[in-house]
């Protein structure tokens, strides 16, 4: 069943999952409402989902023409649908609501680019405009898709969610601080027990959770700075929180923690000129990109990367791609491999002529080297998963890092094989120790003199005597990450010496 599940959600990206749950929460609607379940009618509800898709549409299409950046069609689309699951669809043909239904709109949109600092917007959009409009208009969301009729649905679709971005750490830090504190103020005055039920079933609180607290844009880089952000953004969830005749709502504590997570994360977005695309393996190939800007980050880091293109399959025009320059290089490279049938984003990169432009944006990732230089590494890394560690390796080659490192790097093929200028450089400066090994056992040329098969604990054990005292990093395929994680306990290594690369649209 476990894999069936990971089958099945990491075919799609992160985005456009949630687009299938939201639409999927929209679907259910349609049906309860014809029974009668929810607060409004089914005409009522298609009135609401016209209005706000077509002003959401064309808002964003209009500030993407002003602003000369891509029109991202697809956050268009999670907007919009977030915004019709909070706010109860009006009576049709009432020109007030409706009019506040274009109001709400057009601000979520129009925040994503004019509430922005460096090319980074600040607030959730659909918060933002929820927040704008109970000020001048006096209009609030009612959210109700935190209703008992709708929790299922928002429930097991929720946890798809959080499993395929591995943020369960941020949702069960915000639930557990939302409900402690809820209860906290509650003890002596109502029923426990019925306290707990309403916020559990007839609040939105786990929808909040699942789809407005994840989103990437606005959530710290790093684990513990987004449970800093998930335990504030939980207390102030809480209706008694207040000052004065201002009460707290689940949009204004979610703008706040917004503001939080502006303050922590990495600042900007960049505008990159595609150089030049250089073939380096088998199907992998380098693209370099000259940025605006210098851009800051971290070896190990990755970011997400917007490419404005025609007719974008199923999994969008986004990508993670962790960077494979060194913060020392001048110009940034992606290294990127290509697999049959690729989808129309990597079309979409093959296809790329000099000075087209990319955006990057969401700086973030723990996978980044200790502090402390005295701390020994062993880097794994499985096929394109070297790329992480041709940017720790390089910036410890261009600043003379010298540290205590041990690389297994394990190919299906040896024409897969990528960066070895990089590693025989550092063997030369520091005395980077290199495993190779190749995993088709039948492929392996005459005069191969490195391993052959997948690496294993004896192999390990042999090669690094000292393993119970380093920090392991993982990289690679999901598969391989999982394998040697548990390899590595097995041989008892302490799991929090294990660091493996991960980012939400893998």
């Amino acid at each position: 069943m476990r894999n069936f599940i990971d089958k099945l959600i990491n075919g799609i990206t992160m985005y456009r999952l949630i687009t299938y749950y939201l639409v999927g929460l929209l679907a259910v609607a349609v049906v309860l409402s014809l029974f009668g379940m929810l607060p409004f009618g089914i005409f009522a509800l298609a009135c609401s989902t016209l209005v706000i898709f077509v002003s959401c549409l064309l808002t964003n299409l209009l500030f993407s023409k002003i602003f000369e950046v891509p029109a991202n069609i697809e956050s268009a689309y999670i907007t919009a649908l977030i915004l019709i699951l909070i706010i109860t669809p009006p009576t049709p043909f009432q020109a007030i609501g409706l009019g506040f239904l274009i109001w709400v709109s057009v601000w979520s949109m129009a925040s994503k680019y004019m509430f922005a600092i460096g090319k980074k917007h600040i607030f959730n959009p659909a918060a933002f405009a929820v927040v704008l409009t109970a000020l001048t208009l006096n209009q609030a969301a009612s959210w109700w898709v935190g209703t008992f009729a709708m929790f299922p649905f928002v429930l097991v679709g929720g946890l798809l969610i959080t499993r395929k971005i591995h943020r369960f750490d941020l949702v069960i830090s915000f639930i557990v601080a939302a409900i402690v504190t809820i209860l906290g103020f509650s003890f002596f005055k109502t029923n426990v027990f019925g306290t707990l039920w309403n916020v559990i079933f007839n609040t939105p609180l786990l929808f909040l959770a699942f789809v407005m607290l994840t989103e990437p844009l606005t959530t710290p880089p790093t684990k513990s700075l987004r449970i800093y952000y998930a335990i504030l953004v939980g207390f102030l969830f809480s209706p008694a929180i207040h000052i004065g005749s201002l009460y707290s709502t689940p949009e204004l504590a979610l703008l706040i923690g917004n503001v939080f997570s502006y303050f922590v994360s990495p600042k900007g977005k960049y505008v990159l000129n595609f150089k030049e695309k250089v073939e380096i393996g088998s199907d992998t190939y380098n693209f370099v990109f000259a940025p605006d800007h210098k851009v800051e980050f971290e070896p190990g880091q990755y970011f997400e990367w917007t490419l404005g293109y025609d007719n974008p399959d199923d999994r969008g025009n986004r990508r993670y791609f962790t960077i494979a320059s060194s913060p020392t290089e001048n110009d940034v490279i992606l290294g990127v491999r290509f697999y049959p049938n690729p989808s129309s984003y990597k079309q979409a990169m093959l296809g790329m002529k000099t000075g087209d432009k990319i955006i990057t944006s969401q700086l973030a990732g723990d996978f980044t080297l200790p502090k402390d230089k005295t701390k020994k590494l062993v880097f794994l890394a499985g096929g394109i998963g070297i790329t992480p560690f041709r940017s720790m390796i390089k910036c410890l080659v261009d600043t003379n890092d010298s540290r205590s490192v041990v690389l297994f790097y394990s190919n299906k093929v040896i024409t897969e094989m990528v960066y070895k200028d990089v590693l025989n450089e550092a063997e030369k400066k520091f005395g980077l120790k290199t495993i190779y090994t190749l995993t088709d056992t039948n492929a392996c040329p005459v005069d191969w003199k490195g391993c052959r098969g997948y690496f294993d604990a004896k192999l390990i054990e042999q090669e690094v005597p000292d393993f119970k005292e380093r920090l392991f990093y993982i990289s690679g395929p999901h598969t391989m990450v999982v394998s040697y994680e548990n390899i590595l306990i097995n041989m008892g290594v302490k799991p929090g010496n294990i660091k493996t690369d991960f980012f939400p649209g893998f």
